[in-house]
């Protein structure tokens, strides 16, 4: 008998250190060595440079390091770390020994006041009763080891989605301010040809007072007036959506900072280049694939989970419950104790728990095809991003020309309208090609900004830098007293 009470134990130790389900395994994608256009060589560790300042605007830099610091979604996606912690505890309880104490006291008695169907009196008694109960679920297949290794990478999914959440704060706010400069831009250009379109209109004038001109080319001036004069309000509208959403984003009021921006500035150019790196970086420095690998691990984690419910549970548990009662007469006592182990063995539930099985590991193969999704999906952002940049400097360059070309062209033309050898079609097509090549040109300046940015951005840079001055206000900030 004495090999048998060993092997028991021996046994369930041996059990207990079972597992059963697929062990996770870093998933793999076959990438190109190199963008297409880009570099051959790799970025390294992006997540911390601040590429906002190649823009050389220090407005813009506080604002990227106010929103860092208080926007609303990266505040939440932090409060969701605070529940993947508690999830992970959660899931970690059930394996451990549950202890429960209850007690409880209680005095009765009853006493003869008169009448003959009146009670016979008692002695009062006093009772006093309690329980502890314990019980400790075998963990002989890994269900609850499988449960907290899901809940930890949900928690390390949790930490990659805050990384985003900052990531996608640094693309809206640049690309919001990016939006406010180059709305003021054209409003200045819209002001700017409104005043020389009133000069032509003046001069129009005085031509058909001098019977160089007919009444028809005065209405035609004045139309493109007012066709100016309708332009600008439109754009004031759309400035002022855009400083909006830049105030949003600080988590203040929507006219926070219209005051501020109203004071106008350049529209931002970078003035040096982001290096893409390869293909391969994305996964380290691109937080969305982290949080989608992380997904993965979780998914194959809880395949373990459903399979460890094909197999039996073994609770032990046990319980003391003393009890004491006191009467005038006298007094007792009972202590009651019991201890021993349950077992629990599906037998026939339907193909329930076979289905849940399933129903795991198709999750997890979807959880696969999306990491992988994730994966070509910034693979083709940055693609996107390098053709972009490449050629916006071509674009740029092309219209400046092209607006140096026709505001010669103008003043050639109002020049001989002047002298009276042209007509006023020639100038009022002059200006408005002036218009049209300003209004092209600042587009393609903020169209510039805007892919600097997306392609930073693809390569998920930035997302962990810290102010330095963030950084020293913290540290001289006071303790919190305990």
């Amino acid at each position: 008998m004495k090999p048998i009470h060993l092997a028991a134990p021996l046994a369930f130790l041996l059990l207990s250190g079972c597992v059963v389900g697929p062990e996770h395994a870093a998933p793999e994608i076959a990438l190109p060595a190199q963008f297409t256009e880009g570099p051959a060589s790799s970025n390294g560790d992006v997540s911390a440079h601040a590429w906002w300042t190649a823009f050389n605007d220090s407005r813009l830099n506080g604002y990227v390091e106010q929103g860092l610091s208080q926007n609303l979604d990266v505040l939440q996606a932090l409060e969701r770390i605070n529940q993947a912690e508690a999830a992970v505890v959660q899931a970690g309880a059930g394996a451990l020994p549950a202890l429960d104490f209850g007690a409880q006291a209680e005095r009765s008695g009853t006493r003869d006041i008169g009448g003959s169907l009146s009670p016979t009196s008692t002695s009062p008694q006093t009772t006093v009763a309690g329980a502890l109960d314990a019980s400790w679920l075998l963990d002989l297949f890994g269900l609850y080891k499988r449960s907290r290794e899901s809940a930890l990478a949900q928690l390390d999914a949790s930490y990659a989605s805050v990384d985003v959440a900052r990531l996608t704060l640094l693309s809206q706010v640049v690309a919001a301010y990016i939006d406010v400069r180059y709305y003021q831009e054209r409003m200045a250009l819209a002001r700017q040809s409104l005043s020389s379109r009133r000069e032509t209109l003046d001069l129009t004038r005085l031509q058909l007072e001098a019977g160089a001109a007919s009444r028809l080319d005065v209405v035609q001036a004045e139309g493109l007036v007012n066709t100016t004069l309708a332009e600008i309000p439109r754009l004031e509208t759309q400035f002022r959506s855009a400083t909006h959403r830049v105030a949003t984003l600080l988590a203040l009021p929507a006219s926070a900072l219209l005051p501020e921006l109203q004071k106008g500035a350049r529209q931002p150019v970078a003035r040096f280049k982001a290096n893409a790196g390869v293909p391969a970086d994305l996964i380290r420095n691109r937080p969305d694939i982290r949080a989608a690998e992380r997904q993965l691990a979780a998914a194959v984690a809880e395949i373990g989970v459903a399979e460890a419910q094909l197999y039996p549970a073994v609770t032990l548990g046990g319980s003391i419950r003393p009890s004491y009662t006191r009467i005038s007469s006298g007094e007792s006592g009972i202590l009651s104790w019991s201890f021993g182990p349950a077992l629990s063995l599906p037998i026939f539930d339907g193909g329930a728990l076979k289905a849940n099985v399933s129903a795991s590991e198709s999750i997890a193969r979807e959880a696969y095809l999306a990491w992988k999704q994730t994966v070509l999906d910034a693979v083709e952002e940055v693609e996107n991003a390098l053709a972009a940049v490449a050629r916006d400097t071509r674009i740029v360059a092309a219209l400046r020309d092209t607006v140096r070309s026709y505001e010669e062209a103008l003043e050639l033309a109002t020049a001989s309208y002047r002298d009276g050898a042209s007509s006023l079609l020639d100038v009022l097509d002059a200006q408005r090609q002036v218009s049209t090549a300003q209004a092209n040109l600042a587009e393609a300046v903020r169209q510039m900004a805007q892919d600097f940015v997306s392609l930073n951005i693809a390569i998920g840079g930035g997302y962990a830098y810290s102010p330095p001055t963030a950084t020293l206000l913290a540290s001289a900030a006071p303790m919190p007293s305990k």
